[in-house]
């Protein structure tokens, strides 16, 4: 297969070349399918959806890993609880394994400090998420989820050219801002030819324990609206969950029961 004759960084050609640039995992790895959970802007969710993804995945008995790729917001070791270190040897760098046995690898569990802020240009940060893919001992892999950084600018331009991603699952809340904004990232996995494997709409409702009514704190609902526009049929909505958030913020987030995104995930494997 011939290269592309034009820059993908600073085109909105559609580029179907794009096996050219995927680099090679660790040769000590063996990753069977890799889904990119994205959002078009943040606050919406993703890492959460993320998080109850891959413990989902790992309960059901498939060898799961989450990369990190939000290098300068990193959060998916906080939802796990885990604290250790990263460690490496001669053959490569190994990600720390969660309670339910997960393997994780993020820019938290390689610095002594999780609040110091990562300041580097976009280049830096592209290149720190492409090491995660080619430096990192994964071993035997059957799911990996990448929980991206919002927006479609260096690091989901990297993700798509360089790691051979199955498919993406896209984040997003029923603000008609965020609304608009996700149409740019379902535009841009048309455009890398990415298929979309499903959409989920994070804080859809509110069900309120006293009357049982669902409640739209967040305003109407858009995801039947965004999923017919692009032929999504995989699609599922989650409530305000003030329980859930408990669980991210203390570490227990593999505790979740994952009911919620139950028949969603089984879109995503089949």
């Amino acid at each position: 297969m011939s290269e592309c004759s034009h820059d993908c960084s600073s085109c909105g050609e559609r580029c179907d070349e794009r096996e050219s640039f995927i680099e090679k995992p660790h040769e000590l790895s063996q990753i069977k399918k890799v889904i990119a959970v994205v959002s078009g802007k943040g606050g919406v969710g993703k890492s959460s959806v993320t998080g109850m993804l891959a413990s989902l995945a790992a309960k059901k008995g498939l060898r799961t890993a989450v990369l990190d790729a939000d290098i300068t917001g990193p959060s998916v070791p906080k939802m796990f609880g885990i604290r250790a270190m990263a460690e490496s040897d001669g053959q490569g760098l190994y990600p720390v394994k969660s309670k339910g046995g997960i393997s994780v690898m993020s820019l938290n569990l390689l610095v002594d400090d999780e609040t110091k802020p990562v300041i580097w240009r976009g280049p830096v940060i592209a290149g720190a998420v492409k090491q995660f893919w080619t430096d990192v001992v994964w071993g035997d892999v059957d799911v990996m989820f990448v929980d991206m950084p919002p927006g479609t600018g260096d690091v989901p331009l990297t993700v798509f050219q360089s790691v051979p991603v199955d498919g993406i699952v896209v984040v997003t809340s029923p603000q008609e801002l965020v609304f608009m904004i996700v149409e740019k990232a379902l535009n841009m996995a048309k455009i890398m030819n990415i298929p979309v494997l499903g959409l989920v709409e994070n804080y859809s409702y509110f069900k309120c324990p006293d009357c049982g009514g669902e409640h739209s704190i967040f305003g109407r609902s858009h995801a039947a609206e965004a999923a017919a526009a692009h032929g999504i049929t995989n699609v599922a909505r989650l409530p305000v969950d003030p329980d859930f958030a408990a669980l991210c913020d203390s570490g227990r987030i593999e505790d979740c029961d994952g009911s919620a995104l139950e028949g969603f995930f089984e879109g995503l494997i089949k």
